[in-house]
């Protein structure tokens, strides 16, 4: 039985569109970098800003379809990583800002030593957030591989979520404090809904039926089995206003660009793209 918690969302909503990142934000039980690692460099929006406007300029001034057209042209331009290749660059891309030696679990909020990934039953592996059978592409390289939504998580949780949709409601998940699941949605912690959102929505855009993959689209629904869709929009697009982009998701856009793919997350660089497009 599905336990709704929306009420809670109205004031974040609010908050979130007055403004969208202050330099002080940090991601739940994330700390803010004391010190960059030569992995991790620091994200400095004044230092990219130029660079990240030029990599959407044929996107200006669109909306719609046509923005989504126009921002997949742009993304589709990509490196790609083999699927073991992903263990050793989520190291990278989720390293703890505090403690270069581990990384930050997604839906456990977890700090962990990076050594620790396999899959015993209290190591981390690879969470696929558009869930690999919601368009039956595996663990191929491409979808299956971009890093843009793959994280990493502790193996039970991992196991828990499988691949259900993403609503509201549920009991809570051992393991990963503030997520709650039923038997066919996950709701994951408030501090990476954004997050989450965001992933989708960048495997929605980025994957329209080319490359020998699906068609990947976001729909209202639960309950989308091996369909190449994933839900529930409505959520999704509440959570990306709730929990705007903070600066490990930023560090992290960015170091998947500079080093691993070469193509970003658009929104999270502009999230009132969400609404422009859904």
């Amino acid at each position: 039985m599905r336990i709704s918690r929306l009420a809670p969302l109205a004031a974040g909503l609010a908050a979130a569109a007055l403004a969208l990142v202050p330099a002080s934000a940090t991601a739940g039980q994330r700390t803010a970098a004391t010190s960059a690692s030569p992995a991790f460099p620091a994200y400095s929006a004044s230092s990219t800003s130029a660079a990240v406007d030029a990599y959407y300029t044929s996107a200006e001034g669109k909306t719609g379809a046509a923005l989504k057209t126009a921002l997949h042209n742009i993304i589709k331009t990509q490196s790609k990583v083999t699927y073991d290749g992903v263990w050793n660059a989520l190291k990278v891309t989720d390293q703890d800002p505090a403690n270069p030696n581990n990384v930050i679990l997604v839906y456990s909020g977890r700090s962990q030593s990076k050594s620790t990934n396999g899959g015993g039953v209290n190591d981390w592996n690879r969470e696929h957030v558009w869930a690999k059978s919601h368009g039956d592409f595996g663990t191929a390289t491409g979808p299956g591989t971009d890093l843009h939504h793959l994280r990493p998580e502790d193996v039970t949780v991992n196991s828990t979520r499988g691949n259900k949709d993403f609503d509201m409601g549920g009991s809570p998940v051992a393991e990963a404090p503030g997520s709650f699941t039923d038997s066919d949605s996950f709701e994951p912690r408030d501090a990476v809904k954004g997050d989450v959102a965001r992933m989708l929505l960048y495997m929605a855009v980025r994957y329209d039926g080319g490359d020998g993959f699906a068609d990947l689209e976001v729909n209202d629904k639960v309950n989308n089995g091996t369909a190449p869709a994933i839900g529930r929009i409505s959520v999704l697009k509440q959570w990306n206003l709730q929990d705007p982009p903070d600066a490990f998701e930023q560090r992290r856009n960015q170091v998947i660009f500079d080093t691993y793919q070469h193509n970003r997350n658009p929104f999270i660089d502009h999230p009132e793209w969400v609404n422009s497009i859904w």
